[in-house]
């Protein structure tokens, strides 16, 4: 075409361009929200002209949406295998990545366990997220694209149903397999029927003249392990990355934004379990009891007062004075006792050093993990190499313990989730004096929110562990269950931890009343303490720092409106007055 020509048409078009491109500024309200930021930005005549009408302007603009979701395996603190979830958002007509997190694994820390058990242990993990990445990489990658990650509660519902999809699917997969090998099984054998008797006429695996071990008093089994739905790490992965997302945008810490979801939870600064010493089945010593000695501050001091490094020097300077000692993946010193006293009283030792007192400077709790201490064969728990104890015994021996020792504010596991009787036994013989904490004697937290019943066992209160197919607003939901039902909330660091700190936003957002991150070392750990240092700065500096409120027996005493019903711990502060702290 001729150059004249074509500027004879573009001429031409120009008035029908002006008039579209009139129309489409109108229609959204570009000429009024100009003249509104120039007669505004005339009288403000900020040093960053263009920089104040670019932020004036974005307010306008659409909110994020998903655009892309990556997944990666990645190592946790261990060395073991997890997930990284990385979501991209399209922000102002461009692709940006927001947040990614790591999350922590479901399975436990195998010690002393056989190379069999070790190997299909690292094929699960691997089994596990190799499906996860599938999930994150492709179907929920498309699932959740154009979606506002502010909107968590539609998000949370998606990946619900597209778990319980998966769930289904692999309960039909498990029902072909079954009905395959029941087929096979049915067919004609090309075995004789006598090769399964002896020459002599005797049945194989029997033998005779020697008797099996009998409990004295019948102990009820072992409930079935839940099980985990294989790749199930990416729905609780996805659903806190998108938390996480949805408060970077609103340039909010998660912290708020969780509590800001949870209908304005006041926000409180959880008090940390601090694990100095490890005295379990993994240790040299006698003594198998104590998986974890934690220290809990005093909650007038807030968590950078607290000397829980220089105690936890002491200790070490107490067993291990050439520095050779052995720190565990729960970053705590792993040292071997031969008595129940015998850990409890270095603690002392360490404490008066400093010129603490336990029980008035700060408290201890113990991690039993009696699970893990079950002999089945004689129905007994073995507390000590040689020492068994039935589960009445158990709880006879934490009374006297607790008599001794009255610092012991808390222990967490003392029996196992089938003793329900002993359960309720120790609740009522010291639950006005310490607190009864379930953790692997908890259920699952689907089962905890299907159920809707939290005291079974009878307990204070349950350790909450972020993990699987738990999404944020299961956790919103469990933990509104407990206030409602008087029972403490714990959020707590698996054994498989990360070096991902959501978890402490988690617990101050939800309003724990406790954080369990394990020992002051190891880098995995170390970086949630210093989170909860971060928040704790942050709140008082923004004059809305509030210690959680914690009361010993002793105090209980001392206030008369302070209930103790059912051996839970019930607190009523006066009207006008805040609670006195320790």
């Amino acid at each position: 075409m001729e150059p004249g020509r074509e500027g004879e048409l573009q001429r031409r078009h120009l008035p029908e361009l002006r008039r579209q491109a009139a129309e489409y500024y109108r229609s959204n309200e570009v000429p009024q929200r100009l003249e509104e930021a120039l007669n505004a930005t005339f009288y403000l005549r900020p040093a960053d002209l263009y920089g104040h009408l670019a932020n004036y302007f974005s307010t306008f603009s659409k909110p994020p949406v998903i655009c892309r979701l990556i997944g990666r395996k990645v190592l946790d603190g261990v060395g073991q295998p997890t997930l990284e979830v990385e979501i991209f958002c399209t922000v102002k007509n461009y692709e940006k990545s927001i947040c990614s997190i790591v999350v922590s694994s479901h399975s436990e820390i195998l010690e002393n366990a056989s190379p069999e058990a070790i190997d299909a242990d690292e094929k699960e993990r691997n089994d596990s997220i190799n499906r996860a990445l599938e999930w994150v990489n492709g179907s929920l990658n498309e699932m959740l694209r154009d979606l506002q990650p502010a909107d968590q509660c539609k998000v949370d519902e998606l990946l619900g149903e597209y778990f319980a999809r998966k769930v289904e699917e692999e309960k039909e997969r498990k029902a072909i397999e079954k009905e395959e090998q029941e087929a096979a099984i049915s067919a004609p054998a090309c075995v004789p029927a006598l090769s399964a008797v002896t020459p002599s006429g005797k049945k194989k695996g029997v033998k005779l003249g020697k008797k099996s071990s009998v409990a004295e008093k019948p102990i009820p089994p072992m409930e079935p392990i839940e099980p985990v739905l294989c790749g199930s790490i990416a729905i609780g992965g996805l659903s806190l990355a998108v938390a996480k997302t949805g408060a970077t945008i609103n340039n909010t810490p998660l912290y708020l934004h969780l509590a800001l979801m949870k209908h304005n939870q006041e926000l409180t600064v959880p008090l940390p379990m601090v694990t100095l010493l490890s005295c379990g089945k993994s240790s040299s010593g006698k003594l198998k009891l104590m998986k974890e000695v934690m220290l809990i501050p005093p909650t007038e001091l807030t968590v950078k007062q607290v000397l829980l490094l220089e105690i936890q020097k002491q200790m070490m300077r107490l067993l291990d004075p050439v520095g050779k000692g052995r720190i565990s993946h729960l970053g705590c010193l792993i040292t071997g006792c031969d008595s129940l006293e015998q850990p409890l009283s270095l603690m002392q030792t360490a404490c008066k050093n400093l010129g603490l007192e336990l029980g008035i400077h700060v408290h201890l709790a113990i991690n039993c993990a009696a699970h893990e201490l079950m002999d089945y064969t004689k129905g007994k728990y073995e507390i000590l190499t040689g020492t068994l104890k039935s589960p009445d015994e158990m709880v006879d021996m934490y009374v006297d313990l607790i008599n001794k020792y009255p610092s012991i504010i808390a222990l967490v596991d003392p029996l196992r989730k089938e003793d329900d009787q002993q359960w309720s036994n120790i609740c009522n013989a010291v639950g006005s004096r310490c607190y009864l904490i379930a953790e692997d004697a908890s259920k699952s937290i689907s089962k905890l929110m299907e159920d809707q019943n939290i005291n079974v066992p009878k307990c204070s209160g349950l350790i909450i562990k972020y993990t699987n197919q738990t999404k944020i607003s299961d956790l919103t939901e469990l933990t509104r269950l407990l206030d409602g039902q008087r029972h403490i909330a714990i959020l707590g660091s698996p054994a498989g931890e990360s070096s991902d700190d959501s978890l402490v936003d988690l617990a101050v957002g939800l309003g724990a009343r406790f954080i369990k991150l394990g020992g002051l070392s190891r880098g995995e750990r170390v970086t949630k303490y210093n989170r909860l240092l971060a928040i704790e700065e942050e709140l008082a500096k923004n004059g809305t720092l509030r210690m959680s409120f914690f009361l010993t027996c002793f105090q209980l005493a001392m206030n008369k409106r302070t209930k103790i019903a059912g051996g839970m711990i019930e607190t009523a502060p006066q009207e006008g007055k805040g609670m006195k702290r320790l």
